[in-house]
């Protein structure tokens, strides 16, 4: 079982895996936790609440897995997704300029239909994060007040 859940790691690096790298390059999952709302904290604000909730969320749904090439592929994932985000700048003050990167069109074809699905969901979760607050309050309104 081990050989086989080092190969399908493999799959998630683009470099090969040797047993040492795997054993570096992956957190247990509640440091890992910790450092991803650590780092969270150098996000905008409305950037900081969507991930902490989303990173909250996928960390309790799979909290009871036991299928171990689900959790290395899960906590390599959340590693990479960590290494992503930007390094912190001066302490309290947020990168607004940080903006994330676009999903690989290889990526997404792989994804499975419920995959699919949530990307779906947080999708229409953020579209309002990139809004000024006037025009989410006007579209609420149904278009009324606008000139």
């Amino acid at each position: 079982m081990h050989r086989t859940s080092l190969r399908l790691a493999e799959s998630v690096t683009s470099r090969p895996l040797t047993l040492k790298r795997a054993s570096e390059s992956l957190l247990p999952p509640i440091p890992l936790y910790r450092r991803l709302l650590r780092a969270h904290r150098n996000l905008a604000p409305d950037m900081r609440s969507l991930g902490d909730d989303y990173v909250k969320g996928e960390f309790r749904r799979t909290k009871t897995t036991t299928n171990p090439v689900h959790i290395i592929g899960f906590l390599s994932e959340w590693k990479k997704y960590l290494d992503s985000l930007p390094p912190p700048t001066a302490p309290g003050e947020p990168d607004y300029s940080f903006k994330g990167k676009k999903l690989d069109s290889d990526l997404f074809e792989k994804m499975s239909a419920e995959q699919i699905g949530q990307l779906y969901e947080l999708m229409h979760a953020t579209k309002d994060v990139w809004r000024r607050a006037d025009e989410v309050v006007d579209d609420k309104r149904g278009g009324e007040g606008s000139s």
